[in-house]
């Protein structure tokens, strides 16, 4: 990260986000990358507690708080208005959960793509309904423990691929995205922000409270989650175009699970079924990326 970058803060102290949010975290980052004239729009989830109670605000750009399922419709209207103002430096985006994205708000934002209307989605992925008390979602990953998901009940289906489902929209550009890795992020960030019409960014973010670890090992989680191929960095232009951004060591997936409390019920056999699953999903991404 370059000096500049270093320097710039659109983020107020003062927060109410927990001790370690990943989430938190991830907006920092990007709101360097974006810079001053963006405009957030931002429902139901933890940011819009995490922000603060009208009319005071930790950003320093301005939010729209919409409901629960409306952050891609709402990012529409707002870049519709701006564009009748002649306003076409302003960068709208929408900041959302992976429970306002992958479920509740996934109509209005396969819409919105549909269209490929001119704005940036984020989705922030702490791989449950965090803000409402860590409910499953379909971002949440298979063995993992919820409140919804609990004891033998663990979760049990495979977290849906949402970035295969935006690039089989054939939008200009998707990617993923690490808190662990702020460069790629940041990268990813300010081209997606050059770039007219629809953009995606997955970006995954820990969540100490919901995941049963230290607000210390955060960052480390994060980081483990990208060298086990868990959550791989990469790009998609077009619908069609892969790059994977970074290859990771491949650590065995029990070395991230084991670290987590949400995952403590899974035996050696689930573990070695969980690995053969991830090593499955890198092989399809490789080939993809025409290095199969």
């Amino acid at each position: 990260m370059d000096a500049e970058l270093m320097q710039r803060e659109f983020m107020y102290p003062g927060h109410v986000a927990c001790p370690g949010c990943g989430a938190a975290i991830a907006m920092r980052f990007l709101l360097k990358a974006l810079g001053e004239k963006t405009v957030m729009i931002i429902p139901a989830c933890c940011w819009s507690i995490i922000a603060g109670p009208y009319p005071q605000s930790a950003l320093k750009t301005p939010i729209i708080h919409c409901a629960f399922e409306t952050a891609a419709s709402t990012a529409s209207g707002v870049r519709a208005a701006l564009d009748m103002l002649g306003d076409t430096e302003t960068t709208v985006v929408a900041w959302a959960g992976d429970g306002g994205t992958f479920d509740i708000g996934f109509q209005a934002l396969s819409g919105a793509v549909e269209r490929n209307d001119n704005f940036l989605y984020v989705c922030y992925d702490n791989e449950a309904y965090m803000n409402t008390g860590i409910q499953r979602s379909s971002s949440t990953p298979y063995g993992a423990w919820t409140m919804t998901t609990p004891g033998r009940d663990w979760k049990k289906m495979r977290k849906k691929n949402i970035v295969e489902i935006l690039a089989a929209h054939r939008i200009p550009y998707v990617a993923t995205a690490s808190i662990a890795y702020p460069d790629d992020f940041i990268r990813k960030a300010k081209k997606a922000k050059e770039i007219k019409g629809s953009r995606f960014l997955h970006v995954y973010t820990t969540c100490p409270t919901g995941w049963r670890i230290p607000s210390e090992i955060s960052i480390k989680i994060a980081r483990m989650a990208v060298q086990t191929n868990i959550f791989p960095l990469y790009e998609v232009e077009d619908g069609t175009r892969y790059t994977i951004n970074y290859r990771p060591r491949e650590y065995l997936v029990r070395e991230y699970f084991r670290m987590q409390g949400r995952f403590r019920h899974l035996t050696d056999k689930d573990l070695d079924q969980i690995q053969k699953m991830v090593d499955e999903d890198w092989q399809r991404l490789l080939s993809k990326a025409g290095q199969g």
